[in-house]
């Protein structure tokens, strides 16, 4: 047991030095290296995850594309709920200037 009187004066006098045993240096290069193996590793990861991921979408067969069915319908310009829309529309513009909606006038609203 004449081990644990010798680590413990090791120990305090560790604790006690003003300078610490590890350079600054190494202590960067050791911070960047671990960064540098971080992304390399997600980096890593990526590339496999996409090469399993297109081996997948390879193997399945394509839908069939979904039949488009075209109406010879006029569009209607009419808006169903005017008052509403309008009452939104000021109140979303009176919102973003910091006015009050009173102050608001919409004089037309044409479709886009």
């Amino acid at each position: 047991m004449v081990f644990l009187p010798a680590l413990a004066s090791r120990l305090t006098a560790l604790a006690s030095a003003s300078e610490p045993d590890v350079a600054n240096w190494f202590v960067v290069v050791m911070g960047v290296g671990i960064v540098f193996i971080g992304l390399v590793c997600i980096v890593a990861l990526s590339s496999a995850m996409s090469a399993i991921i297109r081996a997948i979408e390879k193997n399945k067969k394509p839908a069939a594309a979904p039949v488009k069915t075209v109406t010879n319908a006029p569009k209607s310009n009419a808006i169903a709920n005017r008052g509403e829309f309008i009452a939104a529309v000021s109140t979303a513009i009176a919102e973003e200037l910091g006015t009050d909606v009173t102050a608001i006038k919409i004089v037309s609203v044409k479709p886009l």
